[in-house]
């Protein structure tokens, strides 16, 4: 198996390579854009970028399955439940209005667990990469997470849902509590970069209250290869059966998970 997982992780590097070379060509031209939602936007580099993923990695792995953003669910016909999650742009509003901060993101579950994971901002040539058991790495050099242990002093990163007008589930209340515990909550809209920072060191933190699997299964799995913890938003470890996410260098996780619940203390302030 460990033979095996090498295989699709070092073709899983290859073609998020190859469909960042799609997008990043794109980049800053002018893209047939249409809206899911009010501010859920899909471009045609997303379509492009996600159908070479599949159709390469179907053509080696015919028995696996697929998700991906655009398609949904393809089925195949594995009996170990090997599943690719893909996103072809991951920050895809971001790709849109031409803001260079997007990447391609690709993990493999076998039986809803992640055990592969590719993330590839073509603009800045940064492929991290993970599989279950070995260090994560960005261009093939071990990455760890940082090892700041109070969240006062901590950068974390968050996002907010595509219904954000709409609902009152919609994070800025907890994007005020902790902006004003900690050194600044950034939020750079792309999930899959936000917890690969995390996994680098480059930030301390991060949660966001609903997302997709294609969103966070890459991510998440490089954050855990790095040293860091992820659970969701009650701190419960399987963290991908859910839709909300924390993910952190693991010092500050139960000051965050605290933070994002105050009806469990009175002042966010002393949590260190």
């Amino acid at each position: 198996m460990e033979s095996e997982r090498s295989n699709f992780l070092r073709e899983a590097c290859k073609v998020a390579r190859s469909a960042g070379q799609i997008i990043r060509d794109g980049f800053g031209s002018i893209h047939k854009v249409e809206f899911k939602g009010e501010i859920d936007l899909v471009t045609d580099y997303d379509k492009k970028a996600e159908e070479h993923i599949v159709s390469y990695l179907q053509d080696r792995f015919p028995r696996h399955s697929f998700l991906a953003e655009e398609s949904g669910l393809i089925s195949g016909n594995t009996s170990r439940r090997l599943k690719w999650v893909i996103d072809p742009i991951d920050g895809t509003t971001n790709y849109a209005h031409g803001l260079p901060f997007f990447a391609v993101s690709i993990a493999l579950l076998e039986r809803d667990r992640p055990i592969v994971a590719v993330v590839f901002d073509p603009l800045r040539a940064e492929l991290f990469a993970a599989s279950l058991g070995h260090n994560s790495t960005l261009n093939g050099a071990s990455i760890r997470v940082s090892t700041i242990s109070s969240l006062d002093k901590s950068l974390l990163a968050t996002g907010f849902p595509y219904d954000v007008r709409s609902s009152k589930d919609n994070n800025l209340s907890h994007f005020s509590r902790l902006t004003l515990c900690t050194q600044g909550v950034r939020r750079l809209g792309s999930a899959a970069l936000d917890l690969c920072y995390i996994a680098c060191g480059r930030l301390d933190g991060y949660w966001e209250l609903r997302l997709h699997p294609w969103d966070m299964a890459a991510g998440g799995l490089i954050v855990a290869e790095a040293g860091g913890k992820t659970t969701d938003l009650n701190g419960e470890t399987d963290w991908l059966a859910n839709p909300s996410i924390i993910a952190s260098n693991g010092h500050i996780h139960a000051a965050l998970l605290s933070a994002l619940h105050p009806e469990t203390q009175s002042d966010t302030s002393d949590v260190q």
